[in-house]
């Protein structure tokens, strides 16, 4: 899995000593992750090289001459280039060396709220901006590594906040977290949260069963109930702007349960509800637009390759929550994926004798509907094992 990162700003600074260096400001997915110097980018560098060889991308060569300003900038532009391709070995990625330099800091929340070690990897930290008019926007998923504090910092005029949530796409998993009191309570708290925003759409007798659930505190009952609901468990994303069916709809987005569901305002005023299912998608692309003349802030798009009736068109998605987008897609891709293994080790199992010698569908068969995700320039995305926040927890992190 490619990250994002960007290095937006390359600051000159003088030493006490006299002496002069540059300390770059590295982004995750347009915010904030930390400062660095060149010669602390090297040093992590050499340190990755000595567990990976070769499986490290190359670092930009150091200059023994004074920089001039056209330098500066290739220096830059390379080094945000490394740290992009340095990502796309996992191994790495999930190395100590690599972590270790951005250090986790956040891995011990879920552990102290009483949730057991095996479902951690349920549960993940995002940032979340409340709104004057009383909304909710998800903002971003904090990465393994992130420091969730500096990326607070740089979010000041969001006003944004750190919290909890489930971090999986596909609702049917709620029952795997039933038996524990920590995630039940997680689980219920996130869906009350959800009903009050309307993020879920229960019809008038589930809504009202759904408060006699609630006066009695019967958590387990409620959210058996709230899983038949439409977009429960679903990710819901702001108004944006689409170009399907076509230029210029603005549309309402939930992603989840295998399909990024559209409910789209024509330019006659009509709505219609389009779902977009996950296995008929081939690839997405992420991307940058810079800064509209309406807006100082960056603008962002999020384009897939759909089967439409059995022709491939790109769609584009305008939205500041690309990146969010992104990852989820990447979940319910990954999901999709674990449960064909499951499948595919429970039918062999089944599988009488004299028939186990004889060709049979393998789970990369199975997925090959996933396998169009392809290199492309910058910001292409593909379908990875489960990124989960929390999966790397020691005994001594907590």
């Amino acid at each position: 899995m490619k990250l994002h990162f960007s290095i937006t700003a390359a600051e000159e600074l003088r030493e006490r000593r006299g002496g002069r260096y540059v300390l770059y400001s590295v982004c995750l997915e347009g915010f904030l992750l930390g400062k660095a110097r060149y010669s602390q980018l090297r040093r992590w560098d050499a340190q990755l090289r000595q567990l990976f060889g070769s499986a490290v991308p190359a670092f930009p060569p150091k200059f023994y001459l004074a920089m001039t300003k056209s330098m500066a900038d290739e220096r830059r532009s390379q080094l945000e280039q490394y740290l992009q391709n340095v990502t796309l070995d996992s191994n790495i990625t999930n190395s100590d060396v690599f972590i270790g330099f951005f250090r986790k800091l956040q891995q011990v929340t879920l552990c102290k709220m009483g949730l057991s070690r095996e479902l951690i990897k349920y549960f993940s930290l995002f940032f979340f901006q409340d709104h004057d008019d009383g909304a909710l926007s998800v903002v971003k998923k904090v990465a393994e590594f992130e420091l969730p504090y500096v990326s607070l910092q740089s979010m000041k005029e969001l006003h944004c906040k750190l919290g909890i949530r489930k971090w999986y796409m596909d609702p049917s998993l709620d029952t795997l977290l039933m038996d524990c009191r920590a995630s039940l309570n997680l689980l219920y708290m996130q869906a009350v949260q959800e009903v009050k925003r309307n993020w879920v759409k229960p019809t008038e007798g589930q809504m009202q069963e759904l408060e006699f659930l609630q006066k009695n505190a019967n958590k387990a009952k409620f959210l058996e109930l709230i899983r038949e609901m439409q977009f429960y468990g679903y990710m819901r994303l702001d108004p944006c702007i689409c170009d399907y069916p076509e230029e210029g709809c603005s549309a309402d987005i939930y992603v989840g349960n295998n399909e990024i569901n559209c409910c789209i305002k024509l330019s006659t005023n009509q709505t219609k509800e389009v779902s977009f299912k996950i296995n008929r998608l081939k690839s997405w692309q992420v991307t940058f637009l810079g800064a509209t003349k309406d807006s100082e802030e960056d603008t962002l798009e999020l384009r897939f390759e759909y089967n439409d009736s059995g022709i491939w068109q790109w769609i584009i998605l305008y939205t500041k929550q690309a990146f969010l987008l992104s990852s989820c897609l990447k979940k319910m891709i990954s999901e999709q994926m674990m449960k064909a293994a499951k499948e595919g080790q429970e039918m062999e199992i089944k599988m009488p004798e004299s028939m186990k010698n004889s060709k049979k569908p393998s789970i990369q068969q199975k997925q090959v509907v996933h396998s169009g995700f392809i290199s492309r320039k910058r910001f292409l995305v593909r379908p990875n094992e489960d990124d989960c926040v929390f999966e790397k927890i020691r005994e001594e992190d907590l």
